[in-house]
């Protein structure tokens, strides 16, 4: 046994539980199984050309000399991106710790109750420092956050306006470049025609429906938006702001100016740069615009005791019911990083982050005053942290160099210096010294800083924030220690048992992976830092993506989407672009199997495509001739149709190969969704199958932790003749020759968490990430063939087999009054997550158990699966005072000297052996939805504030 083997690590069954769980199902070898549920015809035929493994230990030193090879200037580039300090309580206690980062979205509230305490914390910051209504649970990054603005107000256009066909949406030319890029990305499919100009000549036409605004501007300069937003009120002209958010700790917030939607980033609330993310990015808006906001929002509800509980409030995402009618693919969230702002500024409080923003706002001010003691013209005429100065530039960059330090060159006699919450007075002092060098004058020492305001009075804020008592009491590392823990021991995750999530591939999140986040030659480098002070960066990105390439099949990849929706939207722009470049700009129709996730159609729609659906069998899989008939019909138009491989059911489909030759015959091109990629890697690819493009989930697949619901990491790998039309980034080019705009802010997307799937890759290599995917399809059929009996697998490939995922049946239970919801919440009292419940048939659960998980862990799981269903068969239609009904058990429950119940504390909280060597107690009853969504709640208020009248 090779000790020093990741594989042995990663994968969960030993070779003697292989052996047992084959016997099981009823197969000789692995090969057998394979070879019973995969068509031959789409079988590599070699193993895939990866570099050899690394044990841990090699990549252990391996990332650590590549890291090394980034330099780590100090960066005074701003445009978005500022250097923070991570509170190492914060540090050690979520972002290092696999209790926050390995849980999954907190649709069972009931076991998710600290993360979702912690979201309302993000929500209620974001809320008070934007003197706004609403908040969602985080977005991606504030580029893609702006067009989600743009998106919403388009959306929520007047009848007139809508009938009228105003379509006109300013941008001031203050807007930060990369919200820009993603701004034209976003808005010519959907019929938005984008007019760019000086905000202050703006003439505020009766042909616009929103405008978007930059606070500061991009270069600093501070502008006093409230006449703007007043006139454009007044002709029913909607805007949008983009703040910096430490900055209204100091600033008039924008919802006190009239602002429609307020957005930005949370990076500089305590999260690393980490070469442009992931990032939480934050919106907020008006109450009357929540059905058109984007995302998660997380709310407040009582339980089935009428104690207070928390929910995803709106939960049911909009693209499913909407589908190709929605206005947003959101699917995802930034969790992990909007907990750590979010407990960013619970650990500061209003006092410090005052402080903070205060000290900034002051070495900016002594740094403007010192810099123009020594001749030079510093051009902003208020500013919270950010400095415009005339100088030599080709002087200026080359003794900044030699001193370790990026300021950002606006041309040949211009630069922006924007300072952060690590700099100190040696720091400006060091800047100054740099600017007196290359004018040839003397500096004098600062000492003390300037404590004037360079801005208007008026802009001054004046309102109170954060003044809950949660912002007002954990300020001592021991109290902010406690306070975390209290929260985790309120959710499952990963660390505790299985999280068996059909399509949502919740697999280890090695440590070996995850350690190279926290060393500063990673997570510390600005996204617009030079190429040749990122030359790790640059060699780690591009071997990822020459691995993504082999393993897919494709000739190239781009990191930029940073999730799954935007991986999506990617594939179909860069079609898109395809099509207008072969001068076929009518080609724009897209065929979706009717039981595709529902951002396919929300995607193809902001694409500009018209969705068609196709028909599904009993069986389950795509009704070919009815696509053969649907591709026919709409050849002249066909864009693309959109599949999942394996299927969305659990099947990989044999008429795979017919199904893309006839989209291809009728001019289109095909979409691969990778979802299910962990069912493919090493045993065949999407380029085998027939597919152009696929995009591939990064946190299932390629082992990026959930985060509680992100970070998300969605390249998207592409055939040959669509590369020249990957992405770029405006102020780092990036992608191909024809390059489309960009999808998100940063030239790479999430860059830092792809060192995560960097090393999964690497410590592999090609036989272990292959043999990872065979134990996934094993695990997946023992699981089948232990649960055959007692539920019903509703569907099977034409052998039999799963392949790394399946659907229970568990629709017949209705017969006993029992729904699928009350399986979910049952399966708590066991100590397990649900699997995916209702998708994608209402109704079923669709389990995927991973290779990560042991034969030990299976069998409990299977266990406590075989034991509900004994409890089902219990119960009858008439009686709702039972065991599932009334799951989950709290302690508070069990512990309580009533227990009106017909069974016993034990049958409620133990109801096999396992469960007491390591119990876990949901927190809450069930969570009221209908309750929640009557009295909408989304920030942190007393009881008072949401009990029904």
């Amino acid at each position: 046994m090779k000790t020093d083997a990741f594989a042995l690590r990663h994968i969960g069954p030993r070779e003697s539980e292989i052996q047992q769980m084959l016997k099981t199902i009823g197969a000789e070898t692995i090969d057998q199984l394979i070879n019973e549920t995969l068509p031959d015809n789409i079988r590599l035929k070699k193993p895939l050309d990866l570099d050899p493994a690394m044990t841990e230990y090699e990549y252990s030193n391996h990332i650590q000399q590549l890291g090394n090879k980034n330099k780590m200037f100090q960066s005074y580039i701003g445009l978005g991106y500022n250097q923070a300090i991570i509170p190492a309580v914060i540090q050690r206690n979520i972002f290092e710790n696999p209790g926050w980062y390995t849980a999954y979205t907190p649709y069972q509230a009931e076991i998710a109750q600290g993360r979702l305490e912690a979201i309302l914390n993000f929500q209620t910051m974001v809320i008070e420092l934007t003197g706004m209504e609403i908040a969602n649970a985080s977005l991606l990054d504030e580029g893609t956050a702006a067009a989600e603005a743009m998106a919403l107000l388009f959306d929520v256009r007047s009848r007139d306006q809508k009938k009228n066909n105003i379509n006109k949406f300013f941008i001031s030319e203050e807007i930060l470049p990369q919200t820009l890029s993603v701004l034209q990305t976003r808005s010519a499919p959907i019929g938005v025609e984008l007019v760019i100009g000086n905000h202050e000549n703006f003439d505020f036409s009766t042909e616009f429906f929103g405008a978007i605004l930059q606070y500061p501007g991009k270069f600093g300069q501070v502008y006093d938006y409230s006449d703007f937003i007043a006139k454009a009120k007044n002709n029913e002209i909607k805007v949008a702001v983009a703040a910096d958010i430490l900055s209204l700790a100091k600033l008039t917030p924008p919802g006190e100016m009239g602002a429609a939607v307020v957005l930005g980033t949370t990076q500089r609330f305590g999260i690393p740069l980490g070469y442009g993310g992931p990032h939480a990015a934050y919106f907020a808006t008006k109450d009357e615009y929540k059905r058109s906001m984007p995302g998660r929002i997380i709310g407040v509800t009582i339980d089935t005791d009428g104690n207070r509980a928390l929910r995803m409030a709106l939960q049911t995402r909009e693209q499913h019911i909407k589908r190709d009618k929605a206005t947003s693919n959101i699917c995802t969230a930034q969790v992990l990083l909007s907990v750590m702002a979010g407990m960013y500024a619970v650990y500061h409080g209003p006092k410090g982050l005052r402080y903070i923003a205060n000290k900034l706002h002051a070495l900016t001010a002594t740094l403007a005053n010192e810099l123009q003691k020594i001749g030079l013209q510093q051009t902003n005429t208020a500013f919270f942290d950010t400095i415009v100065v005339k100088t030599d530039v080709k002087k200026v960059k080359e003794i900044a160099e030699n001193n370790e330090i990026n300021f950002y060159y606006i041309n040949e006699n211009t630069v922006s210096i924007s300072l952060n919450e690590t700099t100190s007075i040696a720091d400006v002092n060091k800047i100054v010294s740099i600017f007196a060098s290359a004018n040839n004058t003397q500096a004098t020492a600062i000492e003390t800083i300037s404590e004037t305001n360079h801005f208007p009075s008026n802009l001054a804020r004046t309102s109170g924030f954060l003044e809950h008592d949660i912002f007002n009491k954990h300020h001592s590392e021991t109290d902010l220690m406690r306070y975390i823990k209290k929260l985790e021991r309120k959710d499952l995750s990963l660390n505790h048992s299985m999280i068996s999530l059909g399509s949502c591939t919740m697999k280890l999140n090695a440590a070996s992976e995850m350690l190279p986040l926290s060393y500063a030659n990673w997570n510390n480098i600005h996204p617009f830092a030079p190429l040749d002070q990122a030359q790790g960066y640059q060699e780690m990105l591009s071997k990822l993506e020459q691995q993504l390439n082999v393993i897919t099949g494709f000739a190239g990849t781009t990191l930029q989407p940073n999730s799954g929706a935007q991986g999506e939207y990617a594939g179909l722009m860069v079609i898109r672009a395809y099509h207008q470049s072969c001068g076929d700009h009518h080609r724009n129709v897209a065929l979706i199997p009717s039981s595709a996730h529902g951002t396919n159609p929300a995607s193809a729609a902001m694409a500009g495509m018209k969705v068609i659906v196709t028909k599904t069998l009993e069986n389950g899989n795509i009704d070919v001739e009815d696509l053969r008939e649907k591709a026919i019909q709409h050849k002249d138009d066909l864009s693309c149709l959109m599949i999942t491989y394996p299927s969305t059911h659990g099947v990989f489909e044999s008429a795979i190969c017919e199904i893309t030759q006839i989209i291809h015959e009728n001019g289109g091109q095909v979409y691969m969704d990778g979802a299910n990629m962990n069912a493919q890697v090493g045993l065949t690819n999407p380029a085998t199958i027939g597919a152009d493009v696929c995009h591939l989930n990064l946190h299932k697949t390629f082992s990026i932790p959930h985060g509680g619901g992100g970070p998300g990491v969605g390249p998207i790998c592409v055939a040959k003749h669509l590369v020249p039309f990957l992405p770029t980034n405006p102020v780092i080019a990036t992608g191909g020759e024809h390059a489309i705009s960009a999808i998100s802010a940063a030239p790479w997307g999430s860059a830092l968490v792809c060192l995560i799937s960097y090393g999964y890759i690497s410590m592999l290599g090609a036989e272990g990430v292959t043999k990872s995917t065979e134990i996934a399809i094993l695990n997946a059929n023992y699981i089948k063939e232990k649960l055959n009996g007692h539920y019903d697998t509703l569907y099977s490939g034409e052998m039999g087999r799963a392949a790394h995922e399946m659907i229970l049946e568990c629709r017949p239970f209705k017969q006993k009054g029992i729904e699928v919801t009350d399986i979910a919440k049952r399966l708590m009292d066991y100590g397990f997550h649900a699997p995916t419940v209702s998708f994608p048939v209402a109704g079923t659960l669709m389990i995927e158990p991973t290779e990560s998980e042991n034969l030990e862990e299976l069998d409990r799981f299977c266990d406590a699966m075989i034991s509900i269903r004994k409890e089902i068969e219990a119960s009858t239609l008439e009686d709702k005072n039972n065991v599932l009904k009334n799951s989950p058990h709290t302690l508070a429950m069990l512990t309580a000297d009533v227990w009106n119940f017909p069974y016993t504390r034990e049958q409620a909280a133990f109801p096999l052996e396992y469960i007491a060597e390591n119990k876990f107690w949901p927190t809450v009853r069930r969570a009221d939805d209908a309750y929640g969504d009557r009295n909408l709640v989304c920030s942190c208020a007393p009881i008072e504030a949401y009990m029904e009248n």
